[in-house]
């Protein structure tokens, strides 16, 4: 008799999803507290400082993690184009977009790149895996949907389907960005 097949195909595949949802938890868990804290930073008159520092932190987490996704080994010259490509893109974006839009840009990028990565494992490692980038962005379009329905039922919060359109644009970025990356790895490879 034969054992049933994993729900994972790797232990890291297991960790990606696993940080997928820790990362998704987070989100959904500050939803509350965000409004909240933003207030409090505005009623004090450090908002914009604070912000400030945030989005250019988030920034670099995002960049770093599309980076560190994309880039496994030294970066050829190629590589070093397109990360520069893609993070001429991210920053044009985030400076045309309020601030509200820009911390969805940087969440729900990092969650399209971790749900990429899953599949994309997942995929290496012999399982089937249709179009995992569409996928991808499908699945982090649907966790900001939820995020938006979720807003709808806080006091402090309103559903806002153009929301729901900046996740899946920070999804088709993230995905977008990822898939450049390597592509330019195997073109040097």
């Amino acid at each position: 008799m034969s054992e049933p097949a994993s729900l994972f195909s790797s232990p890291r595949e297991r960790r990606l999803w696993m940080w997928t949802l820790i990362i998704v938890v987070t989100i959904y868990s500050t939803l509350g507290l965000a409004s909240i804290l933003a207030e409090t930073l505005r009623a004090r008159g450090m908002n914009d400082d604070l912000a400030a520092i945030g989005f250019l932190t988030g920034m670099l987490l995002v960049a770093l993690t599309v980076l560190t996704n994309g880039l496994k080994k030294r970066p050829g010259g190629a590589e070093i184009a397109v990360a520069l490509g893609v993070t001429a893109v991210y920053f044009m974006v985030f400076f045309r977009m309020a601030l509200l839009e820009r911390s969805h840009l940087i969440e729900y990028s990092v969650v399209a790149i971790f749900i990429h990565e899953s599949l994309t494992e997942r995929a290496n490692r012999g399982r089937k895996v249709p179009a995992r980038g569409l996928l991808a962005i499908v699945a982090t379009s649907l966790i900001g949907a939820i995020d938006e329905c979720i807003q709808g039922f806080l006091p402090s919060r309103v559903f806002d389907p153009q929301d729901m359109l900046f996740n899946g644009l920070a999804a088709v970025m993230a995905v977008a960005a990822s898939a450049a990356l390597r592509w330019a790895r195997r073109r040097i490879s």
